[in-house]
């Protein structure tokens, strides 16, 4: 994975896409380490999304293994994919018979490391670039190694910039999307019951309106990796308002539009981006320290 378009200082974003942009993310129970029934499962869910109309699939974070960082590390070669892997053969033939593309969550043999990667496969099901998630969770720093790039990609006129869960925490990740003048930030992650449900309530609607950008989760359901998970898989609108929402345990498909003229309208409101583009250059601003006895 490359990364060719990282601005040296904030730009005030400019252009919008033509037209809306039909996406789905999706949830489902993932299959412990078995990477042939997640990758017909993927498949599966592709051609449903597909017949609803949606032009990209979000999946959640290692879906094709589940998050399982136990047993990944037992065997990276058969819990881990690799570049050319013909396991995901399904999925190529699932965006290439319905002109689909997806996003889907894997953990990757890099060489010697190991990545939580996002693998972006195009509508004619060639693979067209990785992900690597830049934010680890403490727990996952032990057995991966931490992504040097964003990532941004293109679709319809619309520019997709990807995270991966604990990335979303971060929010110099989702700003360096949108400085590079990404319309949405799309996130498959491992959210779990209780704090982690806070956690994504509070994170995508404060990025979407940080940004004025669209705000995508994919989330996991059920059990894994040791986790209870939430589910909840949602779409935020460019005001950070919820758009549409899944269940918090229930395999679902849940479709929305992206909507340029909502996504201008919200930025001639919210003027964040274009007025931190009129800052940069400004000298730092005094600050006044007191102490109170």
């Amino acid at each position: 994975m490359s990364d060719t378009s990282a601005p040296a200082s904030p730009t005030a974003p400019t252009g919008y896409p033509e037209q809306p942009l039909r996406i789905a993310t999706v949830q489902a129970q993932a299959v412990a380490g078995d990477i042939p029934a997640n990758v017909a499962q993927a498949a599966d869910l592709i051609r449903e999304a597909a017949r609803a109309g949606a032009r990209l699939v979000l999946f959640a974070e290692k879906f094709l293994s589940g998050y399982e960082p136990e047993l990944i590390r037992t065997d990276p070669g058969k819990y881990a994919v690799q570049p050319g892997d013909p396991r995901l053969a399904p999925i190529a033939e699932a965006c290439r018979e319905t002109g689909t593309a997806a996003i889907v969550g894997a953990a990757v043999q890099d060489g010697a490391d190991l990545r939580i990667s996002a693998l972006v496969l195009g509508p004619d099901g060639g693979f067209v670039t990785r992900y690597d998630k830049q934010h680890l969770f403490k727990s996952e720093r032990e057995h991966y190694r931490p992504g040097a790039a964003g990532c941004t990609v293109e679709l319809d006129g619309w520019r997709l910039g990807l995270g991966i869960c604990y990335d979303s925490g971060f929010p110099e990740h989702a700003r360096a999307a949108a400085l590079d003048g990404c319309h949405a930030y799309l996130v498959g992650a491992l959210f779990s019951m209780g704090h982690g449900h806070h956690e994504s309530r509070t994170w995508f609607p404060a990025r979407a309106l940080d940004n004025t950008v669209y705000t995508v989760l994919a989330n996991h359901i059920g059990h894994t990796g040791g986790w209870h998970t939430c589910g909840a898989s949602a779409v935020w609108g460019p005001d950070g308002r919820l758009v549409a929402e899944a269940s918090e345990d229930r395999r679902e498909l849940v479709v929305a539009d992206l909507d340029p003229a909502v996504l201008r309208t919200t930025r001639e409101t919210e003027t964040l981006l274009a007025d931190l583009a009129l800052d940069t250059g400004r000298p730092s601003a005094p600050r006044t320290r007191v102490t109170l006895a």
